[in-house]
């Protein structure tokens, strides 16, 4: 049962700062039979959970024909290889749902100036 305990109570991996609004690049292992690889998934952080060994973040990004595509990562799963911010946004409010009902120039946020 120790070992149990101590295996979720390990550091966290090393990712950085994750905020509503970022845009991010997530690099996941993906196994597909005996294979693994590396698939990126690109999109904008519109909710952060924090939870201790639960926290996630859920990544949107708009596929072909406009559809959109949500995906949610759990924060400390070693499935997320690492993950980069590409560019960071000015917001203010912790969910961006809303970005759900927009579509194209409507979806932009606005980019946070660094000081």
């Amino acid at each position: 049962m120790s070992d149990l305990i101590k295996a979720l109570e390990a550091p966290a991996p090393e990712h950085p700062e994750l905020q509503p609004g970022d845009t991010v690049k997530v690099h996941v292992r993906i196994v597909e039979g005996n294979r693994e690889r590396i698939q990126v998934f690109q999109g904008t952080v519109i909710r952060l959970r924090k939870g201790g060994n639960d926290a996630n973040f859920t990544v949107r990004r708009i596929a072909s024909h406009g559809v959109g595509v949500e995906r949610t990562f759990l924060l400390r799963s070693p499935r997320v290889e690492k993950i980069e911010v590409l560019r960071r946004a000015k917001v203010r409010r912790a969910q961006l749902y809303f970005l759900r009902e927009r579509r194209g120039k409507a979806a932009r946020l606005k980019e946070k100036r660094q000081r």
